[in-house]
């Protein structure tokens, strides 16, 4: 699913990791059962492996990480949201372009 570029969260290891680093944190709301998400996928993978070093780029199973998901009131799937020194700077809902997604982090850069 993921490549080595992107980290899988879990409940447990997403306020530590997002905690961790000065870098901005692209995170990646997501399920297997859902379509767009899994046309999403090979983009944040492309965008993760671009902007290596400059971002760290994310994912978390929805259905595996419930309170995550409450606790950012994301309803929605695929849904990412950037974080800089752990808080959450910009949101996006759905499918997006590698152009899209490329626009919202260089807005934070």
């Amino acid at each position: 699913m993921a490549d080595e570029k992107i980290k899988v969260l879990s409940e447990d290891s997403f306020n530590s990791f997002l905690g961790s680093t000065d870098t901005p944190v692209l995170v990646d709301f997501w399920a297997s059962w859902c379509g767009p998400c899994k046309m999403f996928g090979p983009v944040v993978e492309e965008v993760a492996k671009e902007y290596e070093g400059k971002v760290q780029v994310a994912k978390i199973n929805v259905d595996e990480n419930p309170n995550i998901s409450v606790n950012h009131k994301v309803s929605s799937i695929p849904t990412i949201i950037l974080f800089k020194k752990n808080q959450e700077v910009e949101r996006s809902v759905g499918y997006k372009t590698k152009n899209d997604l490329k626009k919202i982090i260089e807005k934070h850069l």
